[in-house]
């Protein structure tokens, strides 16, 4: 455990960091979970609104910095093409 009083403050940000995180990245799995699950079930409505809900929770997670902006445009691209290959 941390003695000094800086390391101490230091270790409950990156505690309070971590779990701000790891919401942001569940949501991001949930969301593109949804998608799938609806290309899955064959429904191409249902997988078309949860392309829309996904893709700016996708957008979010590149803007606070959690994934690259790279791997969020292999997953927006290749949501894309399961739900247009319906």
């Amino acid at each position: 455990m941390a003695n000094i009083a800086s390391a101490r403050k230091r270790a409950r940000q990156a505690e309070k960091n971590r779990q701000h995180n790891m919401a942001l990245r569940s949501r991001f799995r949930t969301s593109v979970k949804k998608v799938l699950k609806a290309v899955v079930a064959g429904d191409k409505e249902a997988a078309q609104a949860a392309l829309n809900a996904a893709v700016p929770v996708i957008d979010g997670t590149v803007n606070k910095g959690l994934i690259h902006k790279n791997k969020a445009a292999r997953h927006k691209s290749r949501l894309n093409a399961r739900v247009k290959a319906m």
